[in-house]
């Protein structure tokens, strides 16, 4: 699995996939969907499709895939080479980074994980279609209430038979073998990561990257600058990082910004969220102001 294009965009996200298996295009598949990384403070999160044909689905169960937070990492390695030895499994998967999800969940417009979980595994599914797998049945590991987000999947793809389960990962292979690609890659990316910032006695020891992990609070205090928060690596909208911004930010002037009714001095945190937990008041740039420009309500 090359994992370069995340190495060289930390920002935003990118899709890899394996080629479709020819088999893949004349017989009926089942699709699978999961993903990795969802509640770590550190590192992207990543989700999986792996197909296969239903005629070939006890071929694939006799690899002895499982849910990937039951096995150890060399059992997942070993099992994802596996799955690319053979000439019937095909993969792709989405890796989407910390500053992604952050930026998209302290937006002007909210686009929270939930949504964006939800996007994500229908784009991957309508991307195993566009490349001309023939997909038939669709199982995928919930995100919220099961019957709202399997409605919601169905809809989308009414030719398709579309099941979503709570713990879908232990209890179907075929999502078993997508949680072993995502955890796989979510890995590969967090030990790869290329920190575009110069940070000094960089230390690796991330622990666990879960925000109740001693290790990884530790970790945060230290990399956190007092300006400018933290590293591309970090999800800085969770509440973990963000009290640790709050303890550690300077008082700054951000003069690209400031106006007549606004107070010069804020810290960084200021333009996330204030004392209520909801999105600051817009206030118009500087641009605007000087130019007597306003946002147009009504066309």
């Amino acid at each position: 699995m090359d994992l370069s294009e995340l190495e060289r965009d930390n920002t935003g996200r990118c899709r890899l996939s394996s080629p479709v298996p020819a088999v893949c295009r004349k017989e009926p598949c089942v699709l699978g969907v999961d993903e990795a990384g969802r509640g770590p403070v550190l590192g992207p999160m990543v989700y999986a499709i792996c197909y296969c044909p239903l005629p070939r689905l006890a071929d694939l169960e006799a690899l002895k895939v499982a849910d990937s937070k039951t096995l150890l990492e060399s059992e997942r390695e070993r099992l994802f080479a596996k799955m690319e030895d053979t000439d019937f499994v095909g993969w792709a998967l989405d890796v989407l980074s910390p500053n992604l999800i952050s930026t998209s969940m302290l937006g002007w417009v909210k686009y929270n994980l939930n949504s964006l979980s939800h996007d994500t595994a229908t784009g991957l599914i309508q991307y195993a279609l566009d490349q001309g797998v023939n997909v038939t049945q669709v199982f995928v590991d919930t995100v919220g209430m099961p019957e709202t987000y399997q409605a919601r999947l169905q809809q989308s793809f009414p030719g398709i038979e579309v099941t979503v389960k709570a713990k879908a990962d232990a209890l179907y292979p075929v999502v078993s073998a997508a949680s072993i690609c995502a955890k796989v890659a979510r890995d590969q990316a967090v030990k790869k990561w290329q920190f575009v910032e110069k940070l000094q006695d960089l230390d690796t020891d991330y622990g666990s990257g879960y925000p109740n992990d001693p290790k990884t609070k530790a970790w945060l205090k230290e990399h956190v600058e007092p300006v400018f928060g933290f590293p591309q690596f970090v999800r800085f909208s969770w509440r973990t990082a963000q009290t640790i911004l709050e303890k550690e930010a300077e008082d700054v002037i951000w003069e690209d910004s400031a106006s007549e009714n606004q107070e010069g001095l804020r810290k960084i945190t200021s333009y996330f969220l204030n004392e209520g937990s909801q999105a600051r008041p817009r206030s118009s740039h500087r641009y605007f102001l000087e130019r007597g420009l306003e946002s147009a309500t009504s066309l």
